[in-house]
């Protein structure tokens, strides 16, 4: 922490002393700012702070039906229950009912319908959670069920969709494909995935004097919450303060729906005159929330004789859920990335927001991405094992390239490309040819066990793909003690987002981070923020943060140069401490005390658009992201053919972070970001019933990643000497979604290793997740020589709907 220097310490003496203190700016591996109180349990979520007197706790009673009419409710048995406060219904809200986040259709609790199993559809508070759940338990509610569509086939063909559908289209993709020397279709069932934040949902909620609220909420989006707390409650947002000091995990599962419960507590909470909390238990939570999108995606592509791609037809068709949530962001986003990293000169790719009677599925590490990523990455393993070509080579002849092969299907021009470079690199590092050639002898050698390799890249755009998103404000003060606040409009989620923005305001005013304290998420301090997503926090709320900073140290020099009568250029901020010429030196603290006794502001707001951003919906084409991030990794697997269990026995990964801003936590990301994605693709599998109710709603049943499924041999390593986006904070890229679609080459390797077994040519199918039984059904389908049947033929679909 810097220190006061007292007036007899010389210039020498200061610069060693603060030297030896400063380590904490820009690129230096500063450890998270809460990771002693996180692993010791002192840091606090909202379920540990302390209860409030006469606190109210709240449980929803779920819908049992996944499309009913509601023909009867009486809630009068409640009331019977012991500790029983208040029970709430739709017709019991003062204000707006739906809390849908852009488009309507995600009423608080249940009018009149149900719409999936888990809708909440009334809520009773109580003295304890237990007696709020009996509570619920008494009500008395009958149904008359109505047909529901529980899978994407079924929808598409019934044509619900909770949306328009959307089409990008580059070149004539039909013409090439029919005069092309090959041609493949298919398709690909792509598994949602549970977000299995450690906390789950919550909200504390405080009614003020004034008929506001004081909401203590676990969210990636404050605004939108308190937008919608003033909503349902009928009064202005200025009534509605949301406090979020951290989140216990989020991954996108809190950026919308965080809101329902917040909104649920702050109406009893206005009703009441009481402080409520409302938690979900994990089996409520799983039940009731939304996931990753599940996707069926089918494909037609043409190639040539070196599996050069010479057009594409690509149908995205993303479970929506029952309401449009963030869907056709979603889907968009699915679109964007059905490229990956390959020049797709004629292409068509078509989106569908499908609806379904499920959880509205929502935003989750990816946004989407993934899903489109995961066709093409199949496309050219297909490709490959139809040549009888290595996958790797197949994938780099299709590389965009810095020529005419520079162009998405949606028309921006890829920049700062070396994609190229960077495979190249890694299949050396990782020795990828000379294990190809082990691997080979291995499964020429043993009956049963079989290993695969894949290397597969990554191009992951960053920005919200809704353009107006892309904003973000910060509030950075600084004390006469030389101290430091710093607030900004994002979350911390564990991502470590408090760490960077503080280590850049500590960069730009050359101190010590410990003298800066990064506050609570505060609706009040910064106001109308965007959410926490899209991999953009450090982006968006490190420049704006870096902006109000900068605010601040100029009117410091201005100050200085006026003061001492010197140039502004001569006046320095070097490891907290000023040098103003030859006429003084002193430390930060004496400065700013200095600046404060002559009447100089030490307090700003700062600002931050992301510029050079659009994209035209009706024409289909524009410049959605900012730039690319870009990554490669090899994965190599075993696995057992009697079975279908495998295990990932070695991972090599090269990412592009621009330049770091912490090299120890964008580590932490790749790696934690890696292992998420092939919990997805091998583990994750979300079970529903014949009835659409959620069978995996727990961690009995539901299979997360574990410590033993990290592979052995986990090499990482983060590009460097690279040429890095000029006008991005310090020149640094987002690091938080794009290493998850590093994991798909787990995806592909098992892929790999499955064909090894077909002695007939037949190219194997593998769904997502790749759990032992999709590899043990897959080995038995190339072994047979048959081919998945229950996928309707591509002219069949909505393709041109």
């Amino acid at each position: 922490m810097s220190r006061k220097t007292s007036p007899s310490m010389t210039l020498e003496e200061m610069s060693a002393q603060a030297k030896q203190d400063l380590a904490t700016g820009v690129g230096k591996s500063v450890k998270h700012e809460s990771a002693e109180k996180q692993v010791s349990g002192e840091a606090l979520y909202i379920d540990d702070r302390g209860e409030f007197p006469n606190q109210l706790h709240v449980y929803a009673l779920m819908s049992p039906l996944a499309h009913a009419t509601i023909t009867h409710l009486d809630v009068s048995p409640c009331y019977g229950i012991d500790g029983v406060h208040t029970v709430l219904t739709a017709e019991d809200i003062p204000g707006e009912l739906d809390i849908g986040p852009i488009l309507p259709g995600d009423p608080l609790l249940a009018d009149g319908k149900v719409m999936y199993v888990g809708q909440p559809v009334i809520a009773v508070a109580a003295d304890s959670l237990e007696n709020a759940r009996k509570g619920a338990q008494a009500a008395i509610i009958e149904y008359s069920e109505l047909p529901a569509a529980l899978d994407v086939e079924q929808a598409l063909a019934q044509e619900l969709f909770v949306t328009d559908s959307h089409q990008q289209k580059r070149g004539d993709s039909e013409n090439a494909i029919a005069n092309a020397p090959h041609q493949l279709d298919g398709a690909l069932h792509i598994g949602g995935q549970e977000h299995f934040y450690l906390e789950t949902q919550v909200s504390s909620v405080v009614p003020t004097e004034d008929g506001g609220v004081i909401v203590y909420c676990s969210t990636q989006n404050p605004t939108e919450v308190q937008k919608l707390v003033g909503s349902v409650l009928g009064i202005p947002m200025h009534k509605v303060l949301i406090d979020m000091r951290r989140m216990g995990g989020g991954f996108g599962g809190k950026e919308t729906q965080a809101a329902g419960p917040a909104c649920i507590a702050a109406v009893i909470a206005v009703q009441t005159g009481r402080p409520v909390k409302f938690r979900l238990p994990r089996r409520e939570d799983m039940m009731m929330t939304g996931k990753r999108h599940p996707f069926y995606n089918q494909y037609k592509v043409g190639f040539n004789d070196d599996g050069l791609i010479q057009g594409i037809e690509i149908i995205v068709s993303g479970n929506a859920g029952h309401s449009p949530d963030l869907s056709r962001s979603i889907v968009d986003r699915a679109m964007f990335h059905s490229d990956n990293a390959y020049f797709l000169n004629n292409a068509t790719v078509t989106g569908h927001c499908v609806k379904t009677n499920t959880a509205s599925n929502t935003a989750y590490r990816g946004f989407g991405g993934p899903q489109g990523m995961m066709t093409i990455e199949h496309v050219m393993d297909t490709i490959a094992y139809h040549l009888k070509k290595d996958p790797l080579d197949v994938r780099k002849i299709n590389y965009y390239a810095d020529n005419e092969r520079d162009e998405t299907h949606y028309f921006q021009k890829v920049e700062d490309n070396f994609i190229q470079d960077m495979t190249e690199e890694l299949e050396a590092s990782c020795e990828y040819q000379a294990r190809r050639i082990e691997i080979a002898k291995f499964n020429a050698e043993n009956p049963l066990l079989k290993k695969g390799i894949a290397l597969t890249p990554v191009k992951f755009g960053i920005s919200f793909t809704a353009t107006f998103l892309n904003q973000a404000g910060a509030l950075v003060t600084v004390y006469t003690d030389g101290s430091i606040s710093l607030n900004h409009g994002g979350t911390e989620m564990g991502q470590g987002l408090n760490t960077k923005v503080a280590q850049i305001v500590a960069e730009t005013f050359s101190v010590d981070i410990d003298t800066i304290q990064c506050t609570a998420t505060n609706t009040e301090k910064v106001p109308n923020t965007s959410p926490t997503a899209a991999s953009s926090g450090t982006d968006l709320n490190g420049k704006a943060a870096q902006n109000a900073a900068l605010t601040i140290k100029q009117r410091m020099v201005d100050f200085a140069s006026s003061h001492f009568k010197i140039s502004p250029d001569t006046i320095l901020f070097s490891n907290g401490i000023v040098s103003c010429g030859d006429q003084a030196t002193m430390t930060f603290a004496d400065f700013a005390e200095l600046c404060w006794f002559n009447q100089i502001s030490l307090a700003s707001t700062g600002f931050y658009r992301t510029p050079k951003i659009y994209y035209d919906h009706d024409a289909a084409r524009g410049r959605p992201f900012y730039y690319f991030a870009w990554g490669v990794s090899c994965s190599e697997v075993l696995i057992d053919t009697l079975t279908g269990e495998y295990k990932v026995l070695r991972v090599d990964v090269l990412h592009d972070v621009g330049a770091s801003l912490n090299p120890a936590i964008d580590i932490g990301q790749v790696e934690g970001g890696f292992i998420q994605g092939m919990g997805w693709l091998t583990t994750e599998e979300l079970v529903w019933n014949d009835a659409g109710q959620l069978m995996t709603s727990g961690p009995a049943s539901y299979k997360i990643p574990a410590v033993a499924d990290t592979p052995d041999i986990f090499n990482v390593h983060l590009v460097e000497n690279r040429t890095n986006p000029e006008d991005t904070v310090f020149h640094s890229k987002a690091v938080g979604e794009p290493p998850f679609m590093l994991a798909i080459s787990v995806w592909s390797a098992i892929r790999d290793a499955v064909n090894s077994v077909s002695e007939n040519g037949e190219v194997p199918y593998l769904a997502a997740p790749a759990t032992p039984e999709q590899v043990y059904n897959a080995i038995k389908r190339v072994r047979k020589g048959k081919r998945p049947t229950e996928f309707p033929l591509f002219e069949d679909t909505l393709a041109t709907k």
